[in-house]
Parts: C-alpha cells; sequence; structure tokens
C-alpha cells in the first residue's frame, strides 16, 4: 500500500515533534551499535552524487524510520523518496517524521513477497539504498531480492547497501575488533546509552506506538535467523544478478558499504 507522509500522519493523530523525537532516539540507538554509522551515509551519498547527481528518484529499502531518506533530503533538497518496510512501528515513526513532505512517499510491503515491487509509485529509480537492514534476510532470500533490482533502476542506476559483512577468513581479527568495539558500547551502556531491547520496551509505552510495536513483534518475533555474508559474496551475487559492476566503496572493521552500477 502506498500513500503520502502527510495522509498517514493525519490518520494517526499525533504530534510531528513527537516523532522528531522518536527518530532522533533511533539514530542514537543504531549509533550505540556502530559508531561510524553517519560515515557510511556520508560515502552513500557521495556516490549517489558522484553516480546520478543531486536530484535522485531514490528508493529506501527497508527504511525503517527513514534514516536514509532524512539524510538524502537534507543533503539534496529536489530530490524525491519512497521508503518500503513491513514494520508497522518504524513505519509509523516514518509518516509522522515525514508528514507534509511531498517528496516522501512510503509503502508496506514484505521484500520476501515476490510482487513486493507492485506496489512501488515508480516504474523506475535513479538510486536504490539500504543500510544495517538486509542482514535480516537469509542468503537465499537476499539473492532473490537481489535479482529483483536491476529492472527498478534506470541505465547508469546504482544500488548501495551498507551492513553487516564480517570477513570469515580473518577470525583472530574479527575476535579482536568485535571485542575493542564492545568494550566501547559497555562505556556507552553505562553512561546511559540505550540499546535495542530497551528502545523497543520504550515504544511498547508510547501510545501511538504500543500497538504497532505489538504487530511488529507478531511479525518478526525477537530476531530474525539472516546472514552476514562477506562483502565479496554480495558484489559476486550482484554481478550475477545483472549488475555490470559491484564492488566495496566504504569498509569499516566490522561492516562494508557495496555499490552495483546497472
Amino acid at each position: 500500500m502506498a500513500d503520502t507522509a502527510s495522509s498517514d500522519a493525519a490518520r494517526s493523530g499525533t504530534a510531528p515533534s513527537d516523532w522528531q523525537a522518536w527518530q532522533d532516539s533511533w539514530d542514537r540507538q543504531q549509533e550505540w551499535y556502530m559508531p561510524d554509522r553517519e560515515e557510511r551515509f556520508r560515502v552513500m551519498l557521495d556516490m549517489v552524487e558522484a553516480l546520478v547527481g543531486t536530484a535522485p528518484r531514490v528508493l529506501d529499502l527497508a527504511c525503517g524510520t527513514g534514516s536514509i531518506t532524512d539524510r538524502v533530503l537534507k543533503r539534496f533538497p529536489r530530490s524525491t523518496s519512497t521508503g518500503v518496510d513491513l514494520d508497522p512501528a518504524l513505519l509509523t515513526i516514518a509518516r509522522g517524521h515525514f508528514a507534509g513532505d511531498p517528496r516522501v512517499t512510503f509503502v508496506t510491503a514484505d521484500l520476501k513477497d515476490p510482487d513486493w515491487h507492485a506496489a512501488l509509485p515508480h516504474a523506475s529509480y535513479d538510486a536504490v539504498l539500504t543500510a544495517t537492514a538486509l542482514h535480516w534476510l537469509p542468503g537465499t532470500d537476499l539473492a532473490v531480492l537481489y535479482g529483483q533490482l536491476p529492472p527498478l533502476l534506470r541505465p547508469g542506476g546504482v544500488f548501495m547497501n551498507a551492513d553487516h559483512m564480517p570477513d570469515p577468513a580473518t577470525p583472530r581479527i574479527n575476535a579482536a575488533e568485535r571485542a575493542h568495539r564492545h568494550g566501547g558500547m559497555d562505556r556507552a551502556k553505562a553512561a546511559g546509552a540505550l540499546d535495542w531491547r530497551e528502545w523497543w520496551e520504550l515504544a511498547a509505552c508510547d501510545p501511538a506506538l504500543a500497538e504497532p510495536t505489538k504487530a511488529r513483534f507478531e511479525i518478526y518475533g525477537e530476531h530474525a535467523d539472516g546472514d552476514t555474508p562477506p562483502e565479496s559474496w554480495h558484489a559476486a551475487t550482484l554481478r550475477a544478478a545483472g549488475f555490470a559492476e559491484a564492488r566495496t566503496v566504504w569498509r569499516s572493521p566490522s561492516d562494508g558499504l557495496v555499490l552495483a552500477l546497472k
């Protein structure tokens, strides 16, 4: 189902300022896990500008609260974005946050549904972007999804996925990095940072989010059984799906940003 952000906010009956606070809270919670989150977004938008310009039509895949859309619109005011997700709670925040912005449309769809793209408002996009979301999918489902993306992009269009992409060939390096990262997370937690579970507990107590949060856990459960293949798998699978080029354009010790060009 596709509709504008403004009509969804009108139905929700909630104030935009509340949604701004929830958007900010989601960003802080995500940054607890990924202190370099903004850096991957910066590189992602740099590559959007380099390859498709400063007024892109963007498909924000597994958009959550619309973190990518928010940054796209701030950097490229003439852009438009379609956010796609299944999570009713995160979509509630997204629709409230972007209420009244005609550049933004949201679609409720399950990326495991073969016809998920039928609800999109446009036949093609300049860029399909996603971050820290597709690891919820098993590798077989992710490969199918990758195969559905080239027809959604115009010639020269770009797809980017920033996600957890550990290298299985370096277990000792991975373990040391993880221990160091979790040490920093423990210090931030002691200083008051919210983790994922605590954030959802707060969402469940908000009258505007209580029912969407309950529905969200009915859909997903506590955790999804997804995969985190290495960046080489992503690049090879994207090329096999029909992209002309694919490679890593940003890397942290644990995560990668893979870009594929049609």
